[in-house]
C-alpha cells in the first residue's frame, strides 16, 4: 500500500495519522531511527541477554570482587568523634581557628568565625595494625585487622540531597545511574530469584537525596535498586490478591511475556525486557523472599553477634539479611542509616546512632570472613561528607555540614586489610596526605568490580557517559591488596 492507496481508502483525509504518516510514508525513518535509539544495546548483547538483561557478564578483566554491601550512614557521621583523633583541636577547644584556614571556605549554616570544638570521647590503639579509634567503637576495635580506613574522603558538595546523590551516582544532579545500577549493567547477577540491586533503609527517617540515590537514571530500569521492607511482604504487593492462585497467576504470565517477547522483538526496546524480567523475578520472589527474611533460621550465636531480634526491624537486622542476600547471588546490597546529621545534641546522638549501628558494622565483617565470603564481597562504610571542627551555633555540643575531609572505611573484596590511609591536618580541616575524591572512590571500586572506569560506559545524549564523569579519576592503588 502507498501514500495515496492508504490517502483514498479513508472518508476524511484528515484521519491519517501524524506517526503513521512518517512511519509508512517516509520510508520507514521514523521507525529505523527509533529503532536504532533504543535498540543500539540490545542488538550488540550476547545471545539471550536482550530477553533477559540480568544474566551474569565479563567485566575488563578478573575482579577482586563480585559482590558490594554498602553500608551508608546518611546524614554525615562526624569522623572527630569516630575514627580521626585530633589532641590539638581538644587543645584549643573554644578558640578561633587561623585565619588562613578559613579563606575561601564554603559552610552549609555555619558561622566560618565559630569556636574550634574538640572530641569528647576518648581514644585508643587497636589490633597489630595500631589503628586509632573512638570508645564509641568497641566492637570495630575487634576487626580492625581486617578493614582498610581512609582518612582523606573528600566531596564537592556541603548540603545533604547533592551529596549523597553524588556519592552514590558521582555528580550533584539528578538523574544519573547509582553505582549499584552501574554494578548491575556491567556485571548482572547471579541470582534469578532475587533482584540484583536490593535497598533497605532503616533510622529516623530515608536519605534526603531519596530514590535517586538507587536509580537507574540513564540506564534501562532493570538495573535500578529494589527496596526491601523487614515486615510484612518485602516488597509492596509481593503476595497474590484474593481469588489468583498459582495456576491462574502463571498462565496470565505466560500470555504477557508471549505478546512483551513479541514486541521486543520487534522494536527492541530495552524496557521491554525490563518488564518481563520484573514480572518473572517477581513471580520467583513469592518463593524466595519469605525464605529469605525469615532470619529467626539462623543459629542463636549469629542473632547474637548481630544484636538480631527476630521480627523486630533494624540496621542489624538489615546487615544479616545482606548476608544472607550475598549467599543467594544478589549483586549490590546498600543499607541506608539516617540520620547523623548532628548539629546540635552531637554527644547523645551520635552515641545513640553507633549503639544502633556498630555491632552489626563489625558482625557483619566477622560473619563473612568466618563463611569465606569476605574475599569476594566489599564493604564499604560511610556518609556523604564530614562535620567540621568548629562548633555549630552559640552551645559546645553540635558540628556542621564538612566536604573538605572525612573518613570511610572498606572491608573484603580486594582491599588491603589492617592499614590507614591519608591523613587530615592537625585540625581535622582539609586532606593534607593521600586525598580520596569520591570520584577516585568510584574508579576504585569499579576496578575492584572487573572494570576499567574509563571504558564502562553507555550512549546518551551524544555521549559516551561514565560513572567517573569527564573530570580527572583515578584508582586508589594504596587500597588495593
Amino acid at each position: 500500500m502507498n501514500c495515496q492507496d492508504h490517502l483514498y481508502s479513508h472518508a476524511d483525509p484528515r484521519t491519517v495519522g501524524r506517526r503513521w504518516f512518517l512511519q509508512q510514508c517516509g520510508v520507514g525513518l521514523g521507525s529505523i531511527a527509533m529503532g536504532q535509539l533504543l535498540g543500539q544495546n540490545a542488538s550488540a548483547a550476547p545471545s539471550g541477554m536482550a530477553s533477559n538483561p540480568m544474566l551474569p557478564k565479563q567485566p575488563h578483566f578478573q575482579p577482586k570482587a563480585k559482590n558490594v554491601i554498602y553500608l551508608f550512614m546518611a546524614g554525615a557521621p562526624s569522623h572527630l568523634e569516630m575514627f580521626d583523633n585530633k589532641p590539638q583541636l581538644t587543645k584549643f577547644d573554644g578558640t578561633l581557628p587561623p585565619p588562613e584556614l578559613l579563606e575561601g571556605y564554603r559552610a552549609a549554616f555555619i558561622d566560618p568565625n565559630s569556636k574550634l570544638m574538640g572530641t569528647k570521647f576518648k581514644f585508643a590503639r587497636h589490633g597489630q595494625c595500631g589503628a586509632e579509634l573512638s570508645e564509641l567503637l568497641p566492637h570495630m576495635a575487634s576487626v580492625v585487622d581486617d578493614i582498610t580506613i581512609v582518612k582523606s574522603m573528600t566531596t564537592d558538595a556541603f548540603n545533604h540531597a547533592p551529596a549523597q546523590i553524588m556519592m552514590n551516582t558521582g555528580s550533584q544532579q539528578f538523574g544519573k545511574p547509582s553505582l549499584g545500577a552501574w554494578s548491575l549493567y556491567g556485571l548482572g547477577t547471579e541470582s534469578q530469584d532475587l533482584p540484583g540491586f536490593v535497598v533497605f533503609s532503616s533510622g529516623k527517617k530515608g536519605p534526603s537525596g531519596g530514590s535517586s540515590n538507587w536509580g537507574s537514571g540513564f540506564l534501562p530500569t532493570v538495573y535500578q535498586g529494589v527496596q526491601f521492607r523487614t515486615a510484612g511482604d518485602p516488597v509492596l504487593y509481593l503476595s497474590n490478591p484474593p481469588g489468583v492462585d498459582d495456576r491462574l497467576q502463571r498462565d496470565s504470565l505466560d500470555a504477557i511475556r508471549e505478546l512483551n517477547t513479541m514486541r521486543l522483538e520487534a522494536k527492541g526496546d530495552p524496557e521491554i525486557a525490563t518488564r518481563i524480567n520484573s514480572f518473572e523475578v517477581a513471580y520467583r520472589m513469592q518463593a524466595s523472599a519469605p525464605e529469605l527474611i525469615d532470619v529467626s533460621q539462623e543459629p542463636k550465636h549469629i542473632l547474637e553477634l548481630y544484636g538480631v531480634e527476630p521480627g523486630k526491624p533494624s540496621f542489624a537486622n538489615n546487615c544479616l539479611l545482606a548476608r544472607r542476600m550475598i549467599e543467594r547471588g544478589v549483586r549490590f546490597v546498600e543499607l541506608f542509616h539516617e540520620s547523623w546529621d548532628q548539629h546540635g545534641n552531637l554527644v547523645k546522638d551520635i552515641k545513640k546512632n553507633c549503639l544502633d549501628t556498630e555491632q552489626a558494622c563489625a558482625a557483619l565483617v566477622t560473619d563473612l570472613k568466618q563463611r569465606g565470603l569476605l574475599e569476594d564481597t566489599l564493604v564499604i562504610w560511610g556518609g556523604e561528607f564530614g562535620r567540621t571542627p568548629m562548633v555549630q551555633g552559640g552551645g559546645n555540643d553540635g558540628r556542621d555540614h564538612h566536604p573538605n575531609v572525612f573518613t570511610m572505611w572498606f572491608a573484603g573484596g580486594g582491599t588491603k586489610p589492617g592499614i590507614t590511609l591519608g591523613e587530615s591536618d592537625e585540625l581535622g580541616f582539609n586532606a593534607t596526605k593521600d586525598p580520596v575524591h569520591v570520584r577516585d572512590l568510584h574508579a576504585t571500586i569499579l576496578h575492584l568490580l572487573g572494570f576499567d572506569h574509563t571504558r564502562l560506559s553507555f550512549p546518551f545524549q551524544g555521549l559516551d557517559q561514565r560513572l567517573t564523569g569527564v573530570l580527572p579519576a583515578q584508582v586508589v592503588e594504596k587500597m588495593l591488596a
